[in-house]
């Protein structure tokens, strides 16, 4: 699993003919630091990492926003067709995404986003399978607990934000971390709604290396280790809470 990880690193610090050497060639003789300044160079890395940011900031948090209220409402709130339209979003899940790529392109081109920041939000700020991890997580809450909140005259809203969120803080979590890592790592969805460079996140300026002369490993695998590394640290960090989280989702008290 790590052999991957390891070639990308030593391949960054190669020389352009040790990077296509064969056989391959394991570690380099001299370590060129200089191929991650090269990179930066080549593409306009800092802005593909604030376009990368600001994405994956803005679509996390309104996903976190829709999926709160949707497990909430599915998990203690009653009204008419509950279990219907719950079985038809888990249903939703069996599309594959492939399909949804074109209808998704003319419903955002009809409202003009096509080429903007938007178009790499908007169609990602709810997830069904977020839905269904915290709903799963929230049904664990016993509803006593819920209607004595209600008894004391709390609202659904306040009952959610001050009770339910803070005692399922590790699904939501790990709902966070899949969805941030998801975010940033997305390629072929702003690959094709953009056509300005400068709107473009990281993964999808790493094809500033590849040209008709031929692909620079070298540098190409230096701008990857430049996006790959916080996600391994975040990863490193919270990734109990991702164990945690997904272990709680079957979970019922």
């Amino acid at each position: 699993m790590l052999i991957p990880f390891i070639w990308m690193v030593s391949t960054s610090l190669k020389t352009p003919a040790e990077a296509v050497a064969m056989p391959p060639v394991w570690w380099p003789s001299v370590l060129r630091f200089e191929n991650y300044a090269r990179a930066f160079e080549v593409a306009p890395f800092g802005r593909y990492f604030l376009n990368s940011v600001f994405i994956t900031t803005v679509s996390t948090l309104g996903e976190l926003f829709t999926t709160i209220l949707a497990a909430f409402a599915f998990s203690k709130m009653k009204f008419y067709g509950k279990n219907i339209l719950f079985t038809v979003l888990i249903a939703t899940m069996m599309v594959p995404s492939e399909l949804l790529i074109i209808p998704n392109y003319l419903t955002l081109s009809r409202f003009g986003l096509i080429n903007t920041y938007s178009a790499m939000i908007v169609p990602y700020l709810a997830s069904v399978f977020s839905v269904f991890m915290l709903k799963q997580n929230f049904e664990s809450v016993p509803n006593e607990l819920y209607y004595a909140a209600k008894v004391d005259g709390s609202s659904d809203f306040n009952f959610l934000w001050t009770i339910m969120v803070p005692l399922s803080k590790s699904a939501i979590v790990a709902v966070t971390i899949l969805k941030i890592i998801g975010s940033w790592n997305a390629f072929m969805w702003p690959l094709i709604v953009t056509n300005d460079r400068m709107l473009r996140p990281l993964p999808v300026g790493l094809q500033a290396f590849t040209t008709e002369a031929g692909t620079h490993f070298e540098l190409l695998m230096a701008a990857s280790t430049i996006v790959v590394a916080p996600m391994i640290v975040i990863y490193l960090f919270l990734q109990r809470y991702i164990i945690m989280g997904v272990s709680k989702a079957g979970i019922k008290g």
